[in-house]
């Protein structure tokens, strides 16, 4: 099969486009013919290397992915051949504690599809079968690869973690990120009103298209003021933290009393200071979330399906050219998803 691999850490160049052998799946697995596969920033990391982490090389990226169940496992008794279908990136063991509670996306074991394990720059891929979602039918293949990841993830920060409620102002950070144009929507449905940040007046008019009430240019030192202005010098219940170093200062200040801050990574560095005065006297709650269970993605989905929630693609471009999909998200030259098809 033809594959995007890289055999050692670096830039955009060293993701070659070349043969690669085709997946052996195992009785509880499927094999995935590949139609499309969304981008993340998390291939970026994994492709230039992170302290500690072993990628196995030669390494395919790619964990959303889209496509047509080519074979299914002896096991696998909910899928058959010729199925469309998603797949939920995280992989977990299934049988530890905190699997078996539901929050499989905290066992000891959790995996990504394309992180430590082959992913979906490729024409095939293979996957748990408790990892298959059926595809909508009112989805295109880019669609519905540019939808899982961020999807569970903007769902677990919002709905499990921080809880939101009808009536809060909600900060969105980087609105033209797959996270965050995916966070506008799911605080919307909530009922929330959302004020969204952005690097560009084209991408604040799409924030605003996505139903942001407020849009912010965070490329200007004084962001956090706006931010009072825009809520009566009051402050936002929650801030949907993602971008890091560079907006956490700001974000800390820019919540009211007993607000919320909910993080899920950390694009524009990880050693953010926060002054901890800050939030012992104002009562802020801190709150990690990483990914979200596979029940969490299928909630969201329900809403996917009715049209609540869309998928935002910026653009599809081929497999053989992720090098160049790389360099754009690398450049946030991107407004949404960037999707490769084989």
């Amino acid at each position: 099969m033809k594959a995007v691999v890289f055999k050692k850490h670096g830039g955009p160049e060293v993701l070659e486009y070349a043969d690669a052998p085709e997946p052996q799946i195992k009785g509880n697995e499927v094999l995935v013919e590949v139609r499309a596969c969304a981008l993340n920033h998390l291939d970026v990391w994994a492709r230039k290397g992170l302290p500690g982490i072993e990628i196995p090389m030669p390494h395919i990226l790619g964990n959303d992915i889209a496509g047509v169940v080519r074979e299914a496992g002896e096991l696998v008794s909910w899928v058959r051949a010729g199925d469309e279908v998603m797949l939920q990136p995280g992989v977990s063991c299934g049988h530890c504690i905190e699997c078996l509670r539901g929050a499989d996306n905290l066992c000891p074991e959790y995996d990504i599809l394309g992180y430590r394990r082959d992913g979906g720059y490729a024409e095939l891929v293979r996957a748990p079968g408790v990892n298959v979602i059926p595809k909508p039918q009112n989805l295109s293949w880019e669609e519905a690869a540019a939808l899982p990841l961020v999807t569970v993830t903007a769902w677990h920060m919002l709905v499990t973690r921080a809880q939101v409620r009808a009536g809060e102002d909600v900060l969105i950070h980087a609105a033209g990120s797959g996270v965050g144009s995916i966070g506008i929507q799911v605080a919307k449905l909530h009922g929330a009103r959302v004020i969204a940040t952005a690097g560009s007046d084209d991408k604040l008019e799409k924030a605003r298209s996505l139903g942001a009430d407020e849009v912010v240019n965070y490329t200007r030192e004084d962001w956090p003021k706006e931010i009072r202005r825009l809520t009566e010098k009051r402050g936002v219940d929650v801030v949907f933290e993602h971008t890091g170093a560079a907006t956490w200062p700001g974000s800390i200040a820019s919540l009211a009393k007993n607000g919320r801050l909910v993080t899920c990574g950390a694009t524009s560095g990880f050693d953010a200071r926060t002054d901890l005065r800050q939030v012992f006297y104002r009562h802020l709650t801190l709150l990690g979330s990483f990914m979200g269970s596979k029940a969490e993605l299928l909630d969201a989905m329900k809403f996917v399906e009715r049209g609540q929630i869309r998928a935002v693609v910026d653009r599809t471009l081929p497999l053989s050219e992720a090098g160049r999909a790389h360099e754009l998200i690398e450049d946030r030259a991107q407004f949404g998803k960037l999707v490769l098809v084989p």
